[in-house]
């Protein structure tokens, strides 16, 4: 018997032979290259958009998003609530087991800055079918501008693993017309009648 300082029996110190410095320098390379990509892709490739993070009180956020859900509510949808926001103002959505609250309306073409936060445990936000996905972590305000630019119904699905209804944590983005694309479309069909 013997501690962990004596050696192991074994040929482990023999310096390593050509093919294996060959394909070791290869990794290594590669690595680097891969290394160098994620800020080059986090700025040029859009992938992960940068926001502004602050520690927030879950009770505090909370509150700030009842508030919101207060101001700009325009009906239910399965007990969740459907806010439609006028462009401009701060977004709150809420991540809880087993739910996204609210569901929101967003108009496109209008800017709008999306605060996301957890109430309980850690969450996964995925906009679905849009390659976005950011960690939401109770205690911390991740805000981010958001600017839609397709009509069309988002999910957003939770891709951390929550609990035993995690696979039931969907919510919901709606964007619809803006009011200047919807009157430039009326426009147009406008002159295309006549």
């Amino acid at each position: 018997m013997h501690s962990a300082i004596v050696s192991p029996k074994g040929v482990w110190w023999k310096p390593a032979g050509k093919q294996e410095k060959l394909w070791v320098t290869i990794a290594f390379v590669w690595c680097m290259i891969l290394f160098a990509m994620m800020p080059f892709w986090h700025f040029k490739g859009g992938q992960n958009p940068s926001g502004m993070r602050s520690r927030v009180d879950p009770k505090d956020f909370a509150a700030r998003a009842q508030r919101f859900v207060e101001d700009y509510k325009v009906g239910d949808e399965n007990g969740i609530p459907v806010v439609a926001p006028p462009a401009g103002s701060d977004l709150y959505l809420v991540a809880r087991m087993w739910a996204w609250s609210p569901i929101l309306k967003l108009k496109k073409g209008a800017t709008y800055t999306l605060h996301l936060s957890a109430l309980d445990v850690n969450h996964g936000f995925s906009l679905y079918p849009i390659n976005i996905n950011f960690q939401v972590v109770p205690g911390y305000d991740y805000a981010l501008t958001v600017t839609p630019n397709d009509v069309g119904e988002y999910k957003i699905i939770c891709n951390e693993f929550c609990g035993i209804g995690h696979h039931l944590m969907v919510g919901k983005a709606i964007v619809e017309e803006g009011e200047s694309t919807a009157s430039a479309a009326a426009e147009v069909s406008e002159v295309n009648n006549e």
